[in-house]
């Protein structure tokens, strides 16, 4: 089976449960190709992990959208030719790769991976919206990582008939300990006379990172945030504010080794993201899989599906400082409930969110598709 897959090219969210997906499938001896758009004016193509991946060359990139002219042609060459694909599948939000597509006139069935709604450019949105309900009327199917993201997207609701939903996996175990693991825990906790939560992200305005700052005024426990970004000094400054500051450690992001130390070492996780930019939060998997509990807020993705509220940590509403503490407070307090969540969150990532899970049931849908048996 040939898949081709076409996506921006920075290694965030979206990108990084493509590149994942890619690897694994290649590994299942899937022969994988990835069109994506160059960080320069350069066409270059090379093998990364069994995937054969061209990046066109880019000429702008308007409202961070990388657009490669000749991204319509490579399409139509992938759905025709000698080794056309069986299966052609468009991470969206990509407007450019989407309407290159349209253009394309390719008849290869088309799955379109819907990542997130888009959610700041609204004004472009509405001008780019007939072009995006031709390519959603046209996709053989649409798969959302949950059932809340289908139901809370203004988008997927409208296509609720083809939807599949195909959890992000991880590969829980990256996330064991080691020797080496647990010396750094012990070190991390050494430094700690009370509980600590941990939030890990880049410190933008949906992660709600000022949401955690002020309600960990009411939380007797410390506070680590592991990332960086535009709004580290008013976070710095809220904390000062707050009278908190002794009790808030900040840190670049992590290698990977001492990432899993600091899931690891925490009580809690907290995601109190604010807006449905915050369209999964694979955070908490990685802390799932440590054991660690969850407390997160109730926005319309699949983040409170991934933090099952009383199964795998507690959700609040967004925005909701004095909520967030109580959840917090109740977890950094009360062990046998931290440790029950813990267990049952490890265990749901092992049965629901693993990679080979996630692998599994995008091969069903692909043979589905393309006929293969």
């Amino acid at each position: 089976m040939v898949n081709k897959y076409y996506s921006p090219p920075h290694l965030g969210g979206v990108e990084t449960v493509v590149a994942t997906l890619s690897s694994a499938l290649a590994a299942r001896g899937v022969k994988v190709s990835a069109l994506v758009a160059n960080e320069a004016n350069t066409t270059v193509t090379d093998m990364v992990d069994g995937v054969r991946v061209t990046r066109l060359a880019r000429i702008a990139a308007p409202a961070k959208t990388p657009i490669a002219l000749g991204m319509r042609a490579a399409i139509r060459a992938s759905a025709g030719g000698t080794d056309p694909a069986d299966v052609i599948q468009l991470n969206h939000p990509y407007p450019w790769g989407e309407a290159a597509w349209l253009a394309s006139g390719a008849k290869t069935p088309m799955v379109i991976g819907y990542h997130a709604d888009i959610t700041r450019q609204k004004r472009l949105l509405a001008l780019y919206r007939p072009v995006l309900d031709r390519v959603f009327g046209r996709a053989s199917a649409i798969v959302a990582s949950s059932p809340n993201i289908v139901a809370g997207s203004e988008v997927l609701s409208r296509y609720a008939d083809k939807c599949r939903v195909i959890p992000y996996g991880i590969d829980p175990s990256r996330y064991d300990a080691t020797p080496q693991i647990d010396a750094h825990v012990a070190r991390l906790r050494a430094a700690h006379e009370r509980p600590v939560v941990l939030f890990v992200g880049r410190l933008v305005y949906y992660k709600g990172a000022d949401v955690l700052v002020r309600a960990m005024r009411g939380v007797d426990a410390d506070l680590v945030i592991v990332g960086s970004g535009p709004l580290e000094g008013e976070l710095r400054d809220l904390a000062v504010a707050g009278g908190i500051s002794a009790r808030v450690t900040f840190l670049p992001s992590q290698p990977f080794p001492d990432l899993v130390a600091h899931y690891r070492a925490a009580d809690v996780l907290c995601l109190p993201s604010t807006a449905r930019a915050e369209s999964f939060g694979i955070v908490q998997l990685e802390a799932q899989a440590c054991g660690v509990p969850c407390v997160s807020t109730d926005i319309p993705t699949s983040v409170p599906y991934v933090n099952l509220d009383g199964v795998t940590g507690i959700t609040v509403p967004a925005g909701d400082s004095d909520a967030l503490a109580d959840a917090l407070q109740c977890l950094v307090t009360d062990t046998e409930l931290r440790t029950r969540l813990g267990r049952q969150a490890r265990e749901r990532v092992l049965a629901e969110f693993t990679i080979e899970q996630m692998v599994s049931s995008y091969l069903a849908l692909y043979r589905e598709l393309s006929g293969a048996a």
